[in-house]
C-alpha cells in the first residue's frame, strides 16, 4: 500500500484514525516525516493532516501560556508575547523550515535535533495527549520524554507552561558549527527566577547531551538559593556534565560535547546570548 494522506477537520477525527491504524503517522510540518518519505524509509501507511484551528492556537493571556502542537516556529517568532522564546524558535533551521516546523514535531525529534523542546523542559512545560499516556491528561514534558525514550507513542495536542515573571529569567543558548541555523553541537535552556537577589526554583536543560533533552540537576543544585556570581557560576560549571550521555555523530564527538558544555553553560549563566 503506498503512502496515503488524509486530511482531518478536527483533532478528534485525527485521534480516531491514529488509534485505529498502526501504520498511521501524524503529519505536522513534515520537516522530519517527509525526509523519511523522500529517502525511502517510509514507503507505506497513512499520513494524518489536521486543519482544526485549535491545533494551531496560541493563548498568552493568562499566567500559563498554551500553545497548540501545530504552532510553528515562525508563529512563535511573530508573537510579541512570546519574545522570551524567540532565541529558541529562531535557532531552528532557516525561514522556510521555521514556517513548517511545529512544536509537536520538535517534541519527537531525536538528538541532535529538538532544541525547542529543551526550552520547554526548562520552563516546566506540560503536554496534553489525545491518545496514549492516559489520553487528555496533561503530563510534565520530562515524563513524556522519558516515555518517548522507552519507545512509547502519543499524540500531542497542546503544550502549557508558566509565563516567566522577570526579565531575563529565561535564557537559551545553542552551539553549532554552522551559525546561525546549524544542527546542534549542544543547546542549553535555563529558567532562573530570582527572589531577594538569589536563584529560587532553578531549572536547567540540555539538548544533544542525551538521547532526549535532559535536565541538568547537578547544575540546578549548584544554583539554587545562591547569588548568580562568579563563584556560583564556577560551581555550576563543575557540575555541568552530571547525568549527561552525549553521542558521537557527524556533528561532534562525545568528547567534544563534554569539553565545550561547561564553557557554553558559563556563558549562558553569565548573561551572554546564543
Amino acid at each position: 500500500m503506498p503512502v496515503e494522506v488524509r486530511t482531518c477537520q478536527t483533532i478528534a477525527e485525527a485521534a480516531s484514525i491514529l488509534s485505529g491504524d498502526r501504520t498511521a503517522r501524524l503529519f505536522g510540518g513534515g520537516t522530519l516525516l517527509m525526509r523519511d518519505v523522500n529517502e525511502g524509509r517510509l514507503t507505506e501507511g497513512t499520513l494524518v493532516r489536521i486543519i482544526d484551528p485549535a491545533f494551531r492556537q496560541i493563548a498568552t493571556g493568562g499566567a500559563r501560556i498554551e500553545l497548540g502542537a501545530g504552532v510553528t516556529m515562525a508563529m512563535i517568532l511573530a508573537s510579541r508575547d512570546l519574545a522570551f522564546l524567540h532565541p529558541a524558535a529562531g535557532s531552528i533551521g532557516g525561514p522556510a523550515l521555521r514556517s513548517a516546523a511545529t512544536i509537536g514535531g520538535n517534541l519527537f525529534a531525536e538528538a541532535p535535533y529538538g532544541d525547542f523542546t529543551v526550552a520547554l523542559l526548562a520552563l516546566d512545560a506540560h503536554v496534553t495527549l489525545q491518545a496514549g499516556y492516559g489520553g487528555g491528561r496533561p503530563i510534565p514534558v520530562e515524563e513524556f520524554l522519558a516515555g518517548r525514550e522507552r519507545g512509547g507513542q502519543g499524540f500531542v495536542t497542546s503544550v502549557t507552561f508558566p509565563r516567566p515573571q522577570g526579565a531575563g529569567d529565561f535564557r537559551f543558548r545553542k552551539a553549532s558549527r554552522v551559525r546561525p541555523k546549524g544542527i546542534s553541537v549542544l543547546s542549553i535552556a535555563a529558567h532562573l527566577p530570582m527572589s531577594g537577589g538569589r536563584v529560587a526554583g532553578a531549572r536547567v536543560a540540555y539538548g544533544a547531551m542525551a538521547p532526549t533533552p535532559v535536565r541538568a540537576k547537578g547544575v540546578e543544585r549548584a544554583l539554587e538559593g545562591r547569588v548568580l556570581d562568579t563563584a556560583t557560576i564556577g560551581a555550576a560549571r563543575q557540575a555541568a556534565g552530571e547525568g549527561t550521555r552525549p553521542a558521537t555523530d557527524a556533528i561532534a564527538s562525545e568528547w567534544y560535547r563534554r569539553e565545550v558544555l561547561p564553557v557554553h553553560l558559563g556563558r549562558l549563566l553569565g548573561g551572554e546570548g546564543r
